[in-house]
């Protein structure tokens, strides 16, 4: 039965090898190998002496950190917001949450050029209330690729606390208040706890994709705000030099797991 049972897995496993794998481990050892002079770490020392890939892996972490926390900002009482609806509109809620995953993130990203443009709605909105008078600078910048990520990535973070707060028993929070404890230490000391683990793993999982991004930095910062995706474009389909962009993404790869390492490690701690 083992054999048999084995039989079927083999096809999806030398599948997941031969596409996934395979191709990981080959742009990994670019990075560490030179034709005609074999293993190096020329590629990793180009990184650390050229102010370039500096400057474009201190943008790859910063922006992506203040558009989660933008996120999470948001999110958070936007799920809880949608908990306390009654059926009929909290099904209209997640429809309008779930709406943009429906769109492609080519054309959302686009129609924040019409919103934020200097001919846009914003400016418009605010030259006709009078508090500005010349448009303001909103997109091209850090700024409008820091908006238009965290309206992509939204959803990823308020369907998960919305589906963790949905079975939270009301009867805890009921219990707390006989007791005698306010609405504000019930908060604190039940329904966020509850929360947090989804909170976590919302918040990493924003974090993680907003590394990778490639078409909102692309058009959102008009080629001002370079991240490590467009800088990949660059190094493969122009100049190109394989064995550099293998350095970034090793680089970009550690990143991720050791953030990851450190999220499992904390949750770890958390639940013992």
């Amino acid at each position: 039965m083992r054999s048999t049972g084995f039989s079927f897995v083999a096809p999806l496993l030398v599948l997941m090898v031969v596409a996934f794998n395979l191709p990981i481990l080959y742009m990994l050892g670019l990075a560490f190998w030179e034709k005609g002079r074999g293993f190096t770490l020329e590629h990793y020392e180009g990184l650390v002496e050229a102010p370039v890939y500096l400057r474009v892996l201190g943008n790859t972490m910063r922006i992506p950190v203040i558009a989660t926390l933008a996120n999470v900002i948001i999110g958070y009482p936007l799920a809880h917001w949608m908990r306390g609806l009654q059926n009929r509109a909290r099904l209209v809620a997640i429809a309008l949450v779930v709406l943009p995953f429906w769109v492609s993130i080519l054309v959302r990203t686009y129609a924040w050029i019409v919103v934020l443009g200097n001919g846009g709605l914003v400016n418009r909105a605010l030259q006709w209330l009078g508090l500005t008078d010349a448009p303001v600078s909103f997109l091209y910048n850090e700024l409008g690729v820091t908006i238009g990520m965290a309206n992509v990535l939204l959803p990823f973070l308020v369907l998960p606390l919305f589906a963790a707060m949905i079975r939270i028993d009301d009867r805890l929070m009921q219990a707390a208040a006989s007791l005698g404890a306010s609405p504000r230490t019930i908060f604190w000391k039940i329904y966020f706890p509850l929360t947090l683990p989804a909170l976590a793993a919302g918040t990493l999982l924003v974090f993680i994709l907003c590394l990778g991004f490639y078409v909102t930095p692309a058009i959102l910062g008009g080629g001002r705000v370079p991240m490590i995706s467009n800088l990949l474009d660059t190094l493969i389909n122009q100049i190109p030099r394989w064995e550099q962009a293998s350095a970034i993404s090793t680089v970009l790869l550690i990143v991720t797991l050791a953030i990851f390492a450190a999220y499992r490690r904390l949750d770890r701690k958390a639940s013992l």
